[in-house]
């Protein structure tokens, strides 16, 4: 994996400039820019890129603990999205748009009135799209599109009228895109899994109730133990899933495995987290919220458990 240097740098960056505070107003409609631009100088949006070109050459299993730490912080914008964006426009000799965040929409329609693509996550903050068009990847600006707004505030759902679709950018190969973007999603969901039980352990030890805290009673210890099991699940299968073909490509049957491992374990997280919680956590002061809203968004983004069980 990648070592232990490059995981814990990217770990103190996101505590410093991704607070709770940072991505609830991020979501509420403040400019990401400020966050962007320091986590784009940073180099880890280029780090699958090869070394040659001004990247850190990570392979994608070292780059998995980056990926997990974008899920953990609830970052919000698309870092883990750029890191594979850019890996696949590198791998395809197209040159990417200087300090572009990149996010991936596995599905699109193309008719009369343009390429619609519904519900691209981080749609409303991304910089550029790869696109799934219906005959080839399009690289595409965010600037040219109509967006309306998706169901998780950080999502948008994009259309580009025939005349914007002249600034699109043909991505050489075959790619698919819904492996790359539920590899990526397996990985979020592994951090957020383990986000939402942090919180949770922590609570069971500081609330007290009949005089002792409710970790030492007995319901509370399953609960506990239950999502301490779906967590190691979770990183151990979104891990495995981060296993690339000999072309750097991800391996679709091990994302396969991870995706619904991940989406079965982000339900059962979820809830037990607030259970733990007496129910409370989901109110907006809690911070618990930020990590098990995505748990959701993320459990379907790029196909449910139920999708990837068909494909295993």
């Amino acid at each position: 994996m990648a070592d232990d240097a490059h995981a814990d740098a990217l770990q103190r960056l996101l505590r410093d400039r991704c607070p709770p505070a940072a991505v609830r107003a991020v979501e509420g409609g403040a400019s990401p820019a400020a966050l962007w631009a320091d986590l784009d100088a940073s180099g880890y949006a280029d780090a699958l890129v090869g070394g040659e070109r001004g990247g850190a050459g990570l392979a994608l299993h070292e780059a998995y603990p980056l990926l997990e730490l974008c899920g953990r912080h609830a970052v919000p914008v698309p870092l883990a999205a750029t890191m594979l964006g850019r890996a696949l426009l590198d791998r395809a000799g197209v040159v990417v748009p200087a300090g572009a965040s990149l996010t991936i929409a596995h599905a699109s329609t193309l008719d009369a009135a343009g390429l619609h693509a519904p519900q691209v996550p981080f749609g409303r903050v991304a910089g550029h799209v790869l696109v799934q068009a219906p005959d080839a990847v399009l690289l595409l600006p965010v600037a040219t599109a109509v967006a309306e707004a998706g169901v998780f505030p950080l999502d948008a759902t994009l259309a580009w009228p025939p005349a914007a679709l002249r600034d699109a950018v043909p991505v050489p190969g075959t790619h698919d895109l819904l492996v790359l973007q539920a590899c990526a999603a397996a990985a979020l969901l592994a951090g957020a899994l383990l986000a939402a039980f942090e919180p949770a352990l922590a609570y069971a030890q500081q609330r007290e109730q009949f005089g002792r805290p409710i970790g030492k009673f007995q319901v509370i210890q399953h609960h506990l133990a239950v999502l301490a099991e779906h967590v190691l699940a979770a990183r151990l299968a979104a891990r495995l899933g981060c296993t690339a073909t000999r072309a750097g490509v991800p391996d679709r049957l091990r994302v396969a495995m991870a995706k619904a491992r991940t989406s079965e374990a982000a339900v059962e997280g979820a809830a037990t987290a607030h259970a733990v919680h007496g129910a409370i956590g989901f109110t907006a002061e809690f911070d618990l919220q930020l990590h098990t809203r995505r748990l959701h968004a993320w459990r379907l983004l790029a196909g449910s458990e139920g999708h990837w069980h068909g494909v295993l």
